[in-house]
Order: structure tokens, then sequence, then C-alpha cells
């Protein structure tokens, strides 16, 4: 038996026993900030055809904060009787979800990230604002932000050190208290103070944040030794991917916490103020409601001009995915977020009324890409002809086809880089320079000549390569139940096989996974080789906030890394230019330093990209709702397909109608 065999049984082992004892008690993108534009009126999208949903493909959490643990999803059960009866809401009221809360909501604390409170806390990219709202909203169709909370576009001085926007004088807390800059400025003030993750992610860029006057709000960019902004991508991108929380409700929680970070953090805000058109109307473990605020300040002629359609937003708590689709196909819910397999059958074979955003396959918008990482403390992971042999060799077509069911671009159509197939990202490098670089997989001979070549070769007659007189033999991980992922990396294995490199598969739960891949203060142990990742999609410092996230060695050696380059690479010329990028303006300058990167990436290959995933899955079914976003309905500006709860995707729930009105 050879060592990662036996590491691969004591691994299991140890996974069981853990659980044993548990069970006893235990974004298209910009190069630069996206322009801000005016507020749109939200025009009528035309409708579209059809589309399915199948196991848990766990939501993937927000790269820069830690996503709390969550048990296995809770079976459905008939929630009890309370004065609030879910069991009771009026269909045609009501917008069914699934494939976003897996597991009872823990709290409603728009500081902390433990609330496993999916459908109402999300900051990030494309920030989930139903409950709580951002200054402004991406749209990752087009790039670009459009004012919320914000009073028209923000402005920069002419040094880009400071950043100033207004509050929209119409904007107020559902408690009938307006919004103002001093919210604003006391939010920043109380994730510094309290050291949140938000407070964490944006101290080494925002230098303050002030309130001018009532309704007037100045960034303030932390500036290096020559007195330029560190970073302005990240400074212009604080105001679209994080809340605005009302002081005086805040000041509440401080008194009630007594000024103690920890408590603070912990808190569960059952009366926590909101300003967004949706709070809490009942959540157990069987499933979590909002209700519309019928005074919701968005109903004025300066954003909306009117409520959101649904009175009621809805999510089941299904066991898995399965249990998601059954639901879809009856009817019971209307927004799918969850791995649909072969999702076109639910139209051309079974004739339902499913739809998702594109047509054809890939069926949704391509714009993050999960990552197989490279342990580069492995024997043998630390030669570069090693990595890019099994990346060679890996049967794309077949994950696409398999794991994905064609919900994936093919490396085909669009040749691999450290882009997603937006076309905004796409045009942020020379594809012709670096077209020598890239593969589609398959490539068995390509992969065993690299290897031969290198003097990698199997010298006993046992079948597997030696390196340094040791096997070439791996492990291949993912955490259990995220069914899309595994598949995907039995096919890594696989490749393995045909290359002389043994590689064999194991998949922890996650609550053993991501205590080990995170921790990037110490060398990742040998029994993760090989491993799987998710990367950014699509967001306002894209595409560079993904390739630092690839690539950069900044995180490194931290106790806690939830933000990427799990594989521990380090390349100092890929570090300055990742470090360049975000005071660069010349569109030429840009690409050619995108261009760069990718070239670096592509040889190096630190780690390498197992498909395209949409940002967001998103099936609809029309049997009650109707005139969802689709591709080509016309809307301006477009609607994204991201379930109609993040960034600019929230236009949409404005837009619904009755099938059956």
């Amino acid at each position: 038996m050879n060592r990662k065999s036996l590491l691969s049984i004591l691994l299991g082992l140890l996974v069981i026993f853990a659980l044993a004892l548990a069970a006893c008690g235990g974004t298209t993108t910009t190069q630069e900030e996206p322009a801000v534009v005016e507020e749109p009126t939200v025009a009528e999208p035309a409708v579209e055809e059809p589309a399915a949903t199948e196991e848990p493909a766990a939501e993937e959490p927000a790269a820069t904060e830690e996503p709390a643990a969550t048990e296995e999803p809770a079976a459905e059960e008939p929630a009890a009787e309370t004065e609030a009866d879910p069991n009771a809401l009026p269909r045609n009221e009501t917008l069914y979800n699934n494939g976003q809360q897996w597991g009872a909501v823990v709290g409603w604390n728009p500081y902390s990230n433990s609330n496993n409170n999916a459908m109402a806390i999300a900051q990030q990219d494309n920030a989930r604002v139903i409950m709580f709202e951002t200054p402004y909203l991406y749209n990752m169709l087009d790039g670009q932000v459009y004012p919320l909370l914000a009073d028209g576009p923000y402005e920069w001085n002419d040094a880009r050190t400071e950043l100033t926007f207004k509050i929209k004088p119409a904007a107020h807390w559902n408690d009938g208290t307006p919004v103002t800059a001093e919210d604003v400025a006391y939010t920043w003030a109380t994730h510094i103070k309290y050291n949140t993750p938000t407070g964490a992610a944006n101290i080494d860029f925002i230098e303050d944040i002030v309130a001018v006057d009532a309704q007037t709000v100045t960034i303030k960019a932390k500036l290096n030794e020559d007195g330029a902004a560190v970073n302005p991508l990240l400074v212009a991108a604080y105001v679209s991917t994080n809340y605005v929380i009302q002081k005086a409700w805040t000041e509440t929680l401080e008194e009630r916490v007594a000024g103690d970070a920890t408590a603070l953090l912990a808190d569960t805000a059952e009366d926590v103020a909101y300003s967004g058109p949706y709070g809490k109307y009942f959540a157990d473990d069987s499933k979590v409601i909002y209700v519309r605020d019928d005074n919701y300040w968005g109903q004025d002629a300066s954003m909306w001009g009117k409520l959101p359609v649904p009175k009621y937003l809805a999510h089941t708590i299904f066991k898995d995915n399965a249990a998601g689709t059954t639901a879809l196909q009856a009817g019971e819910v209307d927004v799918s977020q969850q791995f649909n397999a072969n999702v076109q059958d639910l139209w051309l074979v079974d004739g339902l009324p499913i739809s998702t955003y594109l047509p054809d396959a890939p069926y949704g918008i391509g714009a993050s890409l999960p990552t197989a990482f490279f342990n580069l403390n492995s024997p043998g992971l630390d030669q570069v002809a090693v990595r890019k042999a099994i990346a060679m060799a890996v049967d794309y077509p077949t994950i696409i086809a398999n794991a994905m069911t064609n919900q994936s671009a093919t490396f085909d159509q669009v040749p691999r880089s450290l882009m997603n197939p937006t076309a905004g990202e796409q045009a942020t490098y020379d594809h012709e320079a670096v077209a020598d670089l890239q593969w589609v997989g398959n490539d068995i001979d390509g992969a065993n000549a690299m290897l031969d070549e290198a003097g990698i070769v199997d010298t006993d007659g046992d079948g597997i390569r030696e390196y340094n007189g040791e096997n070439l033999s791996y492990i291949a991980l993912c955490p259990n139940g995220w069914s899309d992922w595994q598949a995907a990396i039995e096919v890594v294995a696989a490749a393995g096989e045909k290359i002389g490199i043994e590689i064999t598969t194991n998949f922890p739960e996650w609550s053993v996974y991501q205590t080990v891949v995170t921790k990037s203060d110490a060398p990742l142990p040998e029994d993760y080789d090989i491993f799987m990742m998710w990367s950014d999609g699509a967001g306002p410092t894209q595409p560079w906030g993904r390739i630092r996230k690839l690539m950069s060695s900044e995180f490194i050696g931290m106790a806690s890394n939830w933000n990427g380059n799990w594989g521990q690479y380090s390349n100092p010329d890929a570090d300055a230019l990742i470090n360049a990028i975000p005071g660069m303006t010349d569109p030429a300058a840009l690409n050619e330093a995108y261009t760069e990167l990718v070239r670096i990436y592509l040889t190096d290959v630190p780690s390498f990209t197992l498909m395209y995933r949409p940002q967001s899955f998103h099936t609809v079914n029309e049997s009650v709702w109707t005139n969802f976003p689709h591709d080509g309905d016309g809307t301006e500006p477009p609607v994204p397909p991201l379930n109609l709860t993040d960034g600019w995707s929230i236009a949409g729930l404005y837009n619904l109608e009755l099938v059956n009105p």
C-alpha cells in the first residue's frame, strides 16, 4: 500500500470518527472601476422559454468572508403554527425560491458573516439587497453600477484619493427615519472598531469614511508613499458591495453587548433596522419567509417608482437538490438557484413551463471559474512539467458534458486564461499572444511527451512515474455532497492513470475540508495534493480581483485565508503586475499587463480551471409568475440572471407579472 492510499484511508477514518463524536452531542466587468450612470427607469422585459434541477451544489461562499459552516441541509418538514402562518401565504402574492438556503437561519446581523441567512445577507460583488442596501448596485451584464441609496453618480477628486457621493433624500429605514451620511460613516467606524470581516477586508485600502453633511459621504483612500491611493479599484468597489447599516440601531446593539466585539458579531439582531423592500416574516428549519415593507422608500420617483411585485419572498429548505427539483417541476418553486442536471429536459422532454436565462447551452452566464489547485509543497507538484501534464490530460469535455450537463462553455469556445467567458473580460487580454500556451484537454500524447522530456519516467515498471525516487501518487479532493465538483475531480483522477500518475479521490465533509484548505500559515498537508475551490465571479474589480485571488502571494501565511491562492503560489513578477493594475488608467497598458499575467499563469500552472460556472444558477417556472429576465428581453439596462436578489438583478422583482392575474 502506498503513502497516499494509507493517508486517504486514515483521513476517511478521522472524518467518520469526527462525525460520530458530533452525533453524540457535540460580473461583464471593466478594466477600472465601473462607470456610474444615472438612475434608469425600469423597463418591462419580455419572456422566454422554460428549464430544471438536481443535487445540492452548495452555494459557494463569498470569497472575502468566511462562510458559516452548515450541517447537511435539513429535510423539509411542516412548519409549526405561528402568528405568521407560513402555510397560508397567498400563492399569487408569493415568489418561492430554492437553492440558496441550506439549513435554518442563524441570525439577521449585517455586521456578521455567520448568519446562514442566504437571501438576506451577502456582501459580495453583486450584493444581495432585498433587506439591507448598498449605495450602488452592480450590474454584471454591462459592468456598470447604478445608484440605489446614492443620489446620482459618485465622483473622484483629481488625484483619485477621495470618492464622494450623496444619499437620496427619499431613502429611509423601515422605522421611517431617514438614511443619512452619518449612517454610512458610522457603519464604517463600527466595522473598524470591532474588526468585522468587512473592516478587515478593507482597512488596508480605506483610510476613513466621513459624513461631510447630512447627505454627503466622502471615502478617503489609504495612500502609499507617493501620495497615491493604494487601490482605487477596491475603494470604488466598497460602495456597491457593502451595506449601509443604521447608526441608531448599531448604538443599541453596542449597548446590548457592552462593546464586546465577539458578542456584537454573535448577536442574532432580531430587532435590526433595514432600508430594503423586504424584512423578516417567518423562519424555522423548514423555510424562511420575507414580507414586503409597503412603506419602502424605493417606491419614490427617485428610484423604482413602485413597490416590488411579490408581497412575500419564500424559501423552502430542501434536503437536497433532487427534492428542490421535484418542487420546481411541480410549480412549488418559481426561481431555482441550484444545479439542475440536464436542465433542458424540463422543457424539451417534460414540456414544463420552465426556462433558463439562455435558451440553449450553456443556459446561464458563465462568470466564475471552479478551479483545481495544486499543493505546491507536495513532492513532484513543485515541478511545472507535472502540474501542466495533469492539466493537459484532463478530459474537460467530459466534465462539461457530465458534471455540468453542458451548463458551461467549452474551452474550445472560450480558451482558458484568467478571465471568465463574458465579452468584457475576454477583451482585456491579447488572445493571440498566449495561444501557444493554452490547452483544451485530452492531450495524453502531449502530456506524456512533456513528462518524458523532463526526465520524469517510470523506472521500476509499476506503471507509475517517479520523481526523486518517489512515485507520483496524489490525492484529489473536494467537499462531499458538491456533486458536480465531485464528478469533475473523478475526471481529474482518471487523467492521471493515462499519463503514469496515480491520483485517487477523497471527499471530506465541508466542515473538515474548509479548516484545512483555508489555513495558509503552514504548508498544506501532503494528502491535500489537488483540491477544488471557487473563484470570483463577475464584479466591479474584475478581472483584477479574480487574478489577485488566484495568484497573489499576499494570502500566504494568513491564519485564515478565505480569499484565494490556496496552493500558496509565489511569483514576484505576478505580484508586481497585480499591485500595479489598480493604478493604471491607460487601456493599452492594462491589456499588456493582463496578457502578461495570463502568460505567467498558463506557463507556471499553479492551478487550473475545470469549467465555467454561472454566477448563480437561475432557472424559473412560469406556472404562476412570468416576465423573468432572459437574454434579449429588451430591458434597459439589462437585468442579470441572479435570482432577482443580487445587485441590479433585484430590478426583476419590479417587472414580474402573474400568469393568471
